[in-house]
């Protein structure tokens, strides 16, 4: 029987199928099919909610529209029968990064040569704004006009070493986590960002890890509702501070 009721909706541009909202639901109602969070049967979803706070890309939300009742004992049979199916070998970390990302990095000495060369020419630092944070840059700063944005996961500047020389200059910077701030707030900024400034191209510096991957998908999703194309570029570094690919994405 459907009625019209609360239930939970998934952007499947915003999800990177990082699986964090997985065990958020206590009925089991989503699961990771094909990279992506799906709802597995609107009859398992009890449409409070809970799932949605988990979600590092702001992939889900709550609708109000015609679906099926919410059936308890169809639950209770569903999460019986996945209790017999094998346990995952590895755990989570709170934001969703498989446990293997725990590392203790040992970071190489640098040769005689290389100290050298530093000393006879120190960095400069390329930064050009501030406030620097996604949340902090407002939508008509004069800098942001005409620029080459880099949108940077907050942990990139740390882990890669040459990030001013190799990412930073020439462009504006906003730096940001996706899993930890408020998604909705950065979407409705680039939106504006994207419809005012004018701007040039996108550079997306992010981290190998699940949660990092909401970023580009946030600035997509961006241009899209601003009806803007910009040329944009992702690079995935690793924790080891190694670019591991580039992606360009045209406008």
């Amino acid at each position: 029987m459907k009625l019209t009721r609360k239930i939970i909706e998934i952007d499947d541009e915003l999800c990177d199928g990082c699986g964090q909202c997985v065990p958020a639901c206590a009925e089991g109602a989503i699961q990771i099919i094909d990279g992506k969070a799906r709802l597995v049967a609107e009859k398992y979803c009890d449409g409070l909610g809970a799932c949605m706070g988990e979600c590092p890309t702001g992939a889900l939300s709550m609708v109000e529209r015609e679906a099926e009742k919410f059936d308890e004992e169809a639950v209770e049979a569903y999460l019986n029968s996945k209790a017999h199916e094998e346990a995952p070998e590895e755990t989570a970390l709170p934001c969703g990064c498989p446990s293997a990302h725990v590392q203790t990095l040992a970071p190489p000495a640098p040769s005689p040569e290389a100290m050298e060369l530093h000393a006879q020419r120190p960095l400069v630092s390329a930064l050009s704004n501030w406030p620097v944070q996604i949340g902090l840059v407002p939508a008509k700063a004069p800098f942001l006009k005409g620029a080459h944005l880099l949108v940077a996961a907050d942990c990139v500047p740390v882990v890669y070493p040459n990030f001013h020389q190799d990412f930073l200059k020439g462009k504006v910077v906003m730096v940001g986590c996706p899993k930890f701030d408020d998604v909705r707030a950065y979407l409705e900024k680039f939106v504006e960002i994207f419809k005012t400034a004018d701007i040039k191209g996108v550079t997306v510096p992010i981290m190998e890890v699940p949660c990092c991957s909401g970023l580009p998908m946030i600035l997509k999703k961006a241009m899209k509702e601003a009806g803007k194309e910009v040329p944009m570029e992702m690079v995935v570094i690793s924790a080891g501070g190694k670019v591991l690919k580039k992606e360009k994405w045209a406008a």
